[in-house]
């Protein structure tokens, strides 16, 4: 059977994309205000120009207290008319739009959120030094319930798909985490009582936008954590969504960003520009003991390749290999295993215009080489640029 060309147009649920190339949602650190500007659009503008299928923003809050930190978008009617201008300026450039929607959880610095953050059991955040409240079924309605709203808003704003966040032990991942979750009632416990938000809320997106927009969801695979949720896990949550019949898609990751960040990216840990982009006292902390929590784990292409092919097998609607994707062999590599699209990062933030150099020139390797800089400037919203060996 003849493998697909990543470079020809596909459907994505009622979409169809130029290309099987995603650009996977980054965090931007381009809207101090939680609204859209000019420099978010660039941001986007330029891999859309670069030759993408679709460019996904991140981060869209589902709540105010969703967000990571205070100045991330967040979704109110008054941040449409930017989201118009942002979308616009992807489709004038030929690629699709994405809007990644979740709740942060206890990811969230609720220390610079201003609200107080909610996890499935009480824990502690180590970012805002304060201790993250169990959500209640209330905050619980609350939020699936917001996906929904939030879904809608993406559609007047005129995106052309959502991912829902159900990675990096953010809210709804969270819950799947028995590490994290020891809740006693119908969300905690069976790993069907921890699956439970995530279909609920992959529902309540499907019932607000019904069939207008694609909706793909970011699952993990593995938290990277002893005790967390692992690919066993994930296999089945997986095949529940497929027969739940909610997305169009499945995007796969891995990794904590409350407890081990470092297992999602791969490449070097850099320890030292993260202390000089944070605030005091967490700028000591991590310069204290960063190397405990910033953990190095060596790279190398399709780094997600291994554990994704096991999802891969157990389920059959369209999956998004992510990690470590940079050049044209990889790309076919992923078609023949069988992965309908694929999703680029980092290389995408070196180089924006990567996938048309890979279209000119399928020899054509990232400039890429995974140093990780790239990470701590989404706190000075710098842009990531190639430094030269000394």
């Amino acid at each position: 059977m003849t493998s697909p060309d990543v470079l020809a147009p596909a459907s994505l649920g009622p979409l169809t994309l130029r290309n099987r190339i995603i650009k996977s949602a980054t965090f931007e650190g381009r809207t101090p205000n939680a609204l859209v500007t000019d420099e978010l659009i660039d941001f986007h503008r330029r891999p859309a120009a670069g030759g993408v299928g679709m460019s996904t923003v991140a981060y869209c809050a589902v709540a105010p207290e969703g967000r990571t930190e205070y100045g991330q978008l967040w979704m109110r009617p008054e941040v449409v008319p930017g989201l118009r201008r942002l979308t616009d300026a992807i489709h004038a450039e030929g690629a699709a739009a994405s809007a990644q929607l979740g709740h942060a959880g206890p990811v969230a610095n609720q220390k610079s959120t201003g609200f107080p953050a909610l996890a499935p059991s009480r824990s502690f955040n180590p970012m805002s030094m304060k201790t993250v409240r169990s959500a209640t079924a209330e905050d619980i309605a609350r939020i699936t319930a917001a996906h929904g709203n939030a879904a809608k808003l993406a559609v007047e704003g005129g995106f052309d798909a959502v991912e829902i966040h159900f990675g990096h032990n953010y809210f709804a991942s969270s819950f799947l985490s028995p590490k994290l979750n020891h809740r006693k009632d119908s969300y905690g416990g069976s790993l069907e009582n921890r699956a439970r938000i995530v279909l609920e809320t992959a529902r309540a997106v499907r019932e607000a936008v019904g069939g207008k927009i694609a909706i793909l969801a970011k699952l993990n695979m593995d938290d990277g954590v002893p005790g967390g949720f692992r690919v066993d896990e994930a296999i089945q949550v997986a095949q529940w969504l497929e027969a739940d019949g909610s997305l169009d898609a499945l995007e796969l990751t891995m990794g904590s960003s409350l407890l081990n960040p470092m297992y999602l990216f791969k490449g070097d840990a850099p320890i030292r520009e993260f202390a000089e982009a944070m605030p005091q006292p967490i700028k000591l902390g991590v310069q204290l003991v960063g190397k405990k929590f910033i953990r190095e784990y060596p790279y190398t292409p399709l780094f997600m390749l291994e554990q994704a092919r096991l999802i891969r097998a157990a389920v059959t609607m369209p999956l998004v290999l992510l990690g470590g994707v940079t050049d044209r062999e990889g790309m076919d590599t992923a078609m023949a295993e069988g992965f309908e699209f694929v999703a680029m990062a980092r290389a995408l933030l070196r180089e924006p215009d990567l996938v048309n150099k890979i279209a000119a020139d399928r020899g054509t390797r990232s400039l890429c080489d995974h140093n990780n800089r790239c990470m701590p400037t989404i706190f000075s919203g710098a842009r990531c640029v190639l430094v030269e060996p000394a």
